[in-house]
């Protein structure tokens, strides 16, 4: 017998206290996409989101997670992952170039409660596939949130999610998937953005006022296939064409789904520095 595992409903208190999170996350990903050029640094990158989160005091989620035999814990606040770089990217001396696509995911915890969230960048002009890339994985993104308005599992929800990319020239990866998300950064259910019967059996879920989960299709050019480099981190696509990466960490409420970590409403930029009111400047997914 198939049990499956025991998920948490959020109330909307907790919700909310996910929300101040997610604003943080929100804002340290506006505060990354103003470095963003040719010649600077991965580290650099990863510097605004430390420095975001010293400033409320959040701690980041990604730094210390995941040591393993032969693996040390990820060393960083961010991962960085450029071109064929999937995810899991360490960030370092390596400096972007025009033409580069680049794929920033980070989360932190404030008062016990999690944000996560992802977007991939062009550096300058890139080719007309990566474009398109972009694109369907936002666009994705974009049609999951809006399904959840209208259905009722999540396995109704992934098996558009995977036809939506298919339809369009691309791959889904499946070797990695979304998550609840709340007290810890990886809670049950997973959440697949392709459909798989066996995984459905036990890990679909009601969509209802309460789940709390992170979506994040990835999305790569010519192959669904993975490699882990030498690091025991960085995830390439197999034939090293280039992956799209976006991300949110979604509340279904009474009212429907709602970005915990999408921008500000006007009442929360008040609280929020001078330097993000230009909302002409918002990086926005």
């Amino acid at each position: 017998m198939n049990i499956p595992a025991k998920r948490e409903l959020r109330s909307p208190r907790e919700i909310r206290k996910m929300r101040t999170a997610g604003l943080v996350v929100w804002q340290a990903h506006q505060a990354a996409a103003r470095l963003l050029a040719p010649g600077v640094t991965t580290e650099e990158i990863n510097a605004a989101y430390r420095d975001t989160f010293k400033q409320y005091d959040a701690k980041p989620l990604f730094l210390g997670y995941g040591a393993r035999p032969g693996v040390p814990a990820f060393p960083a606040e961010t991962c960085i992952s450029i071109n064929e770089e999937v995810v899991h990217g360490i960030p370092g001396p390596r400096k972007l170039l025009e033409g580069d696509i680049v794929s920033l995911d980070t989360g932190c915890k404030i008062a016990g409660w999690c944000g996560d969230a992802a977007v991939t960048h062009a550096i300058g002009k890139i080719d007309a596939q990566s474009q398109k890339l972009m694109e369907v994985t936002l666009g994705v993104l974009d049609y999951s949130i809006e399904l959840m308005s209208t259905k009722t599992k999540w396995s109704e929800i992934c098996k558009l999610m995977e036809s939506y990319v298919v339809d369009r020239g691309f791959f889904v990866v499946e070797d990695m998937v979304g998550h609840g998300i709340g007290k810890e950064l990886h809670e049950p259910p997973q959440v697949p953005n392709y459909f798989n019967d066996l995984l459905m059996q036990t890990e679909d879920f009601d969509l209802k006022p309460g789940v709390v989960i992170a979506v994040e299709p990835m999305v790569n050019i010519g192959t669904k296939d993975l490699v882990t480099l030498d690091d025991g981190w960085t995830v390439v696509t197999e034939t090293r064409e280039n992956s799209a990466h976006f991300e949110h960490t979604i509340a279904i409420t009474k009212d429907g789904p709602v970005r915990l970590t999408g921008p500000p409403n006007d009442e929360e930029l008040e609280q929020m520095p001078q330097w993000l009111h230009d909302k002409s400047r918002w990086k926005l997914w």
